[in-house]
């Protein structure tokens, strides 16, 4: 599914990157540790956080998510906007909690691939 389609879908306000919202989304993370961004999100996901500083775009980046939505009504600091818009960085923002949105992220298929692949994988042993 193309951002843009969850950005309709969802009620999402677009602050950044409107040229890159053709991008496909391949899943959806959600956190609010940038270390833990770092280590899982996966490139082409949509990245649900409440952080609004200006390191959430360079992770972003890093990462090549499709984007990055902020919940419960957060706006953006005027330098991660700034940082955003110069990245091209796709920033939405959301009003709903964290919660609920993932819950519709979710009911759009976003995530359930990769999910129902995690689930069929055995478990690693440990001694």
């Amino acid at each position: 599914m193309q951002l843009s389609e969850v950005i309709d879908r969802l009620g999402l306000e677009v602050r950044s990157g409107h040229d890159r919202l053709a991008r496909e989304v391949t899943g959806g993370y959600v956190s609010d540790l940038i270390s833990d961004v770092l280590a899982h999100a996966g490139e082409g996901a949509v990245w649900v956080t409440l952080q609004r500083h200006q390191n959430i775009v360079a992770a972003a980046s890093m990462k090549e998510l499709a984007g990055i939505v902020l919940v419960s009504g957060r706006e953006p600091e005027d330098e991660t906007l700034a940082k955003a818009r110069l990245e091209n960085i796709p920033l939405l923002v959301s009003r709903l909690p964290a919660f609920e949105l993932v819950g519709r992220l979710w009911d759009l298929g976003i995530g359930r691939q990769a999910a129902t692949s995690a689930a069929t994988r055995p478990l690693a042993r440990t001694q």
